[in-house]
């Protein structure tokens, strides 16, 4: 049920599945600071983001009667990588670009 669900978004919004995760993990992480009132630095979104996405692979990998870790790591890890990306890079670039904000004040 929920892999259908997922290949028929797929299918309405004409992106791959793998774009769709780069999508849909931008928009979490974005609504998880919003919604929490956390900056783009804080690691909060970015646990909220990797929480759902985990939930989201064990449904995948065991959704069936036969479900099984070998399905986890046929696809899970590079779905994972692809959802996690851009909320990774983000929070490392305001923290870094904060911190360097924060020096340039002080001196």
């Amino acid at each position: 049920m929920w892999n259908s669900f997922k290949t028929e978004l797929s299918q309405l919004l004409d992106l791959s599945k793998d774009a769709l995760h780069i999508h849909i993990g931008i928009a979490i992480f974005l609504l998880a600071a919003v919604l929490l009132r956390k900056s783009l630095g804080s690691w909060v979104p970015w646990l909220v983001v990797l929480a759902l996405q985990m939930v989201n692979e064990y449904l995948d990998a065991f959704h069936g009667l036969h479900g099984s870790w070998a399905l986890f790591f046929d696809g899970g890890i590079k779905d994972i990588a692809n959802t996690m990306f851009w909320p990774t890079l983000i929070v490392l670039l305001s923290r870094h670009i904060s911190h360097r904000a924060i020096k340039a004040e002080i001196v």
